[in-house]
């Protein structure tokens, strides 16, 4: 029961990367441990430690890795501004070049993707199509007030599901084709995953449409229902884009990060700088809202990743439930611990941090009964069947993951 097979069609859901550049593979993690990833972490933070990354920077650091590692993090132009900031201290000459070059390439392509964006909001507003962007460009831009400041490579906007369909259609007028295949084959093997990838091909940037913000083997703290019910807009070059409002931001950044395990470095700098930009959210209401929805826990696992990861201190209303959680506190001390060793979220490519977002047994449970019976595009792979055969799906699936169990436990047993 693995999501990870479910993404092999579109590397766009796993760890983001920088405008323009490739992803890598959700498993792959290039860092082994040391002073570069203690440094990201004191540089990515809302409140960087320049001094704590001084001393660092003098006892010496791969700057190869250092690059390699901020990369697959995300988190490039947080570092790149932290050592200009530093006078670029103890940086050599060609690698000083080299992180200076980066950084006019990855702003050039965030302007881009934000004009794309604004021309595509504009085109939703005008056809009269309910929408709401969030991460990429939106989220640099609430977060830190300029669209360059995180790495991104898509465009994420999500629509009510009695409009996926027009918002396709849209998007094929600008020139977008889908990634994953025609229409039939994503309603037959991704539908599932409740959002679509859709890519350009002259500029190579995709979008991702959403109709909800995970699968649904799963729940999450934030519910399309109760986004629409509350919008706001930021500011993308002039034109006022519609996202979530900042509580639904909360919810949705915690979500996703646990969703995901929380194996960038990135997004839990998100998150903690959500935390510390805006200290008035009522943090105790968030809170109810995602144990409302069985999730209460991820806003706690995110607040103690930032603290530990971001050095940004728990809001103090959420101190006493989190004192209370010996499972989120246990979690977040392993999560954290995966990053500093740089071991990879997802072992042998099996993706079950999904089920992260599950606090209850039964709610593990139900989710893996679900996605045993979830027809994917790894059964397709595995076994091409013609279009009239596809419900047959529906009985080897269970097989054909039981067969996997079974090698990956035979893998286990020989090591």
């Amino acid at each position: 029961m693995t999501q990870a097979e479910d993404r092999e069609a579109s590397g766009r859901h796993g760890l983001p990367v920088a405008a323009g550049s490739q992803p890598l593979p959700v498993s792959a993690s290039p860092y082994t441990g040391g002073a570069e990833f203690e440094l990201l972490s004191r540089v990515a933070r809302p409140r960087p430690d320049l001094g704590g990354a001084l001393k660092i920077l003098s006892g010496g650091v791969d700057f190869a890795e250092l690059f390699k590692l901020a990369e697959y993090h995300g988190v490039r132009p947080q570092l790149i501004e932290s050592l200009y900031r530093m006078s670029w201290e103890a940086v050599p000459a060609a690698t000083r070049s080299s992180f200076e070059n980066f950084r006019r390439i990855h702003g050039a392509r965030a302007l881009f993707v934000s004009q794309e964006l604004c021309r595509l909001s504009e085109a939703f507003d005008r056809a009269g199509l309910r929408y709401a962007t969030f991460k990429g460009p939106t989220l640099a831009a609430l977060l830190h007030g300029d669209v360059s400041r995180r790495e991104y490579v898509d465009i994420d906007i999500i629509v009510p599901r009695q409009q996926i369909d027009d918002a396709e259609r849209m998007l094929g007028e600008f020139g977008y084709r889908a990634a994953d295949g025609p229409r039939a084959y994503r309603r037959a093997f991704l539908a599932h995953l409740r959002q679509y990838a859709f890519v350009h091909p002259d500029s190579n940037l995709a979008v991702d449409l959403h109709w909800n913000f995970t699968g649904t083997h799963v729940p999450f703290p934030l519910t399309p229902e109760a986004l629409w019910q509350d919008l706001d807009t930021v500011i993308i070059g002039n034109r006022a884009v519609t996202t979530p409002s900042r509580e639904n931001l909360a919810l949705l950044l915690a979500g996703h990060g646990t969703k995901e395990a929380w194996r960038s470095l990135g997004w839990i700098c998100d998150f903690a700088t959500l935390i510390d930009r805006y200290p008035d959210l009522d943090w105790l209401a968030i809170h109810e809202r995602a144990a409302a929805n069985r999730c209460g826990d991820t806003i706690l696992l995110g607040c103690a990743m930032a603290e530990e990861l971001a050095g940004t201190p728990v809001p103090r209303p959420l101190l006493g439930a989190l004192e209370k959680s010996s499972r989120v506190r246990m979690l977040a001390r392993r999560l954290a611990g995966d990053l500093r060793e740089g071991l990879p979220g997802s072992p042998e490519g099996e993706n079950f941090s999904d089920f992260h977002l599950c606090e209850r047994r039964i709610d593990r449970i139900v989710g893996a009964l679900r996605l045993a019976f979830i027809r994917t595009s790894g059964d397709y792979d595995a076994m091409r069947l013609p279009q009239v055969l596809w419900p047959a799906y529906y009985a080897t699936r269970p097989f054909r993951l039981a067969a996997k169990a079974m090698m990956a436990l035979g893998r286990r047993t020989r090591r």
